[in-house]
């Protein structure tokens, strides 16, 4: 089912269903001017002030006197930022507060990233609702930071919460951003820290800082920086200590426990404490927070009444565009949600009617499907089309296993009998570098999002020729014939490895492939990467259960790919890469078992990976018949 390409222009499709009753034809009056009350500063139980700005609809420069539903955005990237968005919105009849947290900006107090967003925000909330100008009645905003804290808030149970559109969200964060399988999300994290560290008070007062935290997060110094890791606390980039020290305690608690079970990091806990409240998660699959936006959908869809809608597009952290990493996922792809979140809103509080009130709660961008011809810009041409689901994972996706058999074939039948398994060596000095993925930071050393798993010489970072990714030796490719018809997936999906090595510690990655033939465009094919994902050895039985490999045995060990959909098309293959590293978007492992993060040294590792008939290696994929899917709004 393609959607017809009218859909682009009205953005109605992701709103809640209204009973017939409760339908108003009519939002409220739009506005041509807004007034903004800057610099509030708003007490919370602490009696630390935080930095405020209120945007209101106004007539001649005066505000409107009467009381108005109020959205809040809390952030940590300053509130001129917020401007065009809260101005859009103040226009169309509602007040909106744009609050610096704590530490940041103009807001008072001392900054640690995340943890005091859940008393913070409780404390914001109903400062707003007790304002003569709101009538009581809020809902939140924001992405990536500012999901963090309108979930952080939504765990402490404010009364006066009536929705949340959030974006890009996490739900765990030592699984979804710090980190992922137990490896360390060294790019992301380091560049985040050094960034909100060239923004922090210390770095204002004290000019030098600023000039140096910008320097090191550039080119060539940021590169050298990534392999000088791991620091000392002494000696680290991030010359600012408040922020060293909260970078230091992430890498110092590399095993789940109490310090990531706090709130603002972990939501997946405290679900049953939220407000039973509309809330409306968009996300892309190209998103480093992927994970936390799938649980925190499926999590509180579970546990409330209320209704809860969920957007995967194409995208990476910035939602909407056509055009993601090298790619280019067609028109329908392009989606506005600054009039999507408006809508919402107009839905929770005036209960206005829209064009498409009866689609299912989940829309899910499966890619594929284009001509695979190059685009005047240089994108390949991929496309894709929407599919609506009533949940999320789709109940209907079929999951079917792929077998991982010797001579790198990926078969749906497993290998008979017995086999060797397939071997490479992994050294820590020379490791694969990332290509694409959900990586959101450093786009000068790394592309990020959909890419061509093909090395560039001088533009990626470990990349000394321009040869596949798949030409090293360290880099295990299993995959299919040629397909005979598409293969659609959609759902979730997981790499089962049974592993064997002779290091105490290692890292396994896998890459879900999706092979281009050779065109007329691309001679050599293409290679789109479609998921990726790692798992650090130790962690194999529980990110909270540091458990050392006895070298030379076999192991059971998962990868979880998350999610994604997507179209494998007639001819195309299906390829399932494994490795070791994935350098820079993780720390490399150091075979040592010495305690991460703190290494003195490395050491070559053989890894194996077995494909017998005792140890069926395989990847589970959600195949999905279109044909049969629930039909979405026309």
């Amino acid at each position: 089912m393609k959607l017809p390409h009218v859909l682009l222009a009205v953005a109605v499709l992701y709103v809640p269903t209204l009973s017939a009753n409760e339908v108003s034809e009519a939002r409220p009056e739009d506005y041509e001017e807004f007034v903004v009350a800057r610099d509030v500063m708003v007490p919370m139980r602490d009696g630390v002030r935080l930095a405020t700005d209120i945007y209101r609809p106004s007539r001649n420069g005066v505000p409107v006197s009467e009381p108005l539903p109020t959205l809040l955005s809390r952030s940590p990237y300053g509130k001129e930022g917020a401007e065009k968005g809260a101005s859009f919105l103040a226009k169309r009849g509602y007040a909106v507060v744009v609050q610096d947290v704590r530490g940041r900006f103009d807001s008072e107090g001392t900054f640690y990233i995340y943890v005091n967003e859940g008393r913070d925000g409780f404390d914001a909330v109903a400062w707003v609702a007790s304002q003569s100008w709101s009538t009581g009645d809020v809902a939140t905003f924001g992405g990536s930071y500012l999901a963090a804290t309108q979930h952080a808030l939504a765990a402490e149970s404010p009364p006066a919460l009536r929705g949340m559109f959030v974006q890009v969200s996490t739900s765990n964060y030592w699984e979804d951003g710090a980190g992922a399988g137990g490896a360390f999300a060294l790019l992301h994290n380091l560049v985040y820290a050094l960034n909100l560290a060239s923004t922090s008070k210390e770095a204002t007062e004290e000019p030098e800082l600023a000039t140096a935290l910008r320097k090191a997060v550039q080119g060539e110094a940021l590169e050298s920086w990534l392999r000088a890791y791991p620091y000392r606390p002494n000696a680290s980039p991030i010359v600012v200590p408040t922020y060293q020290k909260w970078f230091q305690d992430w890498v110092d608690h590399s095993s789940f426990g109490e310090y990531w079970s706090q709130n603002g990091y972990l939501f997946e806990l405290y679900y049953e404490s939220y407000p039973d409240v509309p809330v409306y998660h968009v996300g892309g699959w190209y998103d480093i927070f992927l994970r936390g936006t799938l649980n925190n959908h499926a999590g509180l869809d579970a546990e409330n009444e209320s209704p809860a809608r969920l957007t995967i597009g194409p995208w990476e952290h910035g939602v909407g565009p056509r055009a993601t990493g090298d790619v280019d996922f067609g028109p329908t792809a392009e989606v506005d949600f600054e009039h999507v979140r408006l809508e919402f809103f107009d839905h929770i509080f005036h209960n206005t009617a829209v064009a498409a009130t009866e689609g299912p709660p989940v829309r899910l961008f499966v890619m594929g499907g284009g001509d695979g011809t190059k685009s005047p810009d240089g994108y390949l041409n991929h496309g894709g089309e929407w599919l609506f689901v009533d949940e999320w994972p789709p109940a209907s996706a079929s999951p079917q296993k792929y077998f991982l058999n010797a001579g790198g074939v990926l078969s749906t039948s497993p290998e008979g009998g017995a086999s060797e398994p397939s071997q490479y060596r992994y050294d820590p000095n020379d490791p694969v570098p990332s290509i694409g993925g959900k990586i959101n930071s450093g786009d000068e050393l790394v592309p990020s999002g959909p890419f061509n798993q093909r090395c560039i010489e001088g533009r990626v970072t470990g990349c000394r020729n321009n040869l596949p990714l798949s030409s090293r030796r360290d880099v295990l490719t299993f995959q299919t014939a040629p397909l005979e018809e598409d293969v659609v997936i959609a759902g979730e999906l997981s790499v089962t490895l049974w592993v064997a090595s002779s290091a105490k510690d290692t890292d396994f990655t896998a890459k879900l492939v999706d092979i281009y033939p050779p065109s007329e465009d691309y001679p050599e094919g293409y290679d789109l990467l479609i998921a990726d994902r790692i798992q650090r050895a130790r962690y194999r039985n529980g990110l909270d259960k540091e458990e050392l490999l006895v070298p030379g045995e076999i192991h059971e060990l998962t990868i979880d790919l998350l999610g994604v959909a997507n179209r494998f098309q007639k001819g195309h293959r299906i390829r399932l890469d494994i490795a070791s590293s994935n350098f820079p978007f993780f720390d490399v492992n150091p075979n040592t078992g010495e305690r991460l993060g703190h290494h003195t040294h490395t050491v070559i590792a053989t890894n194996s990976i077995y494909h017998d008939a005792d140890h069926p290696s395989h990847i589970v994929l959600p195949l999905f018949s279109m044909e049969a899917s629930t039909d979405g709004p026309q």
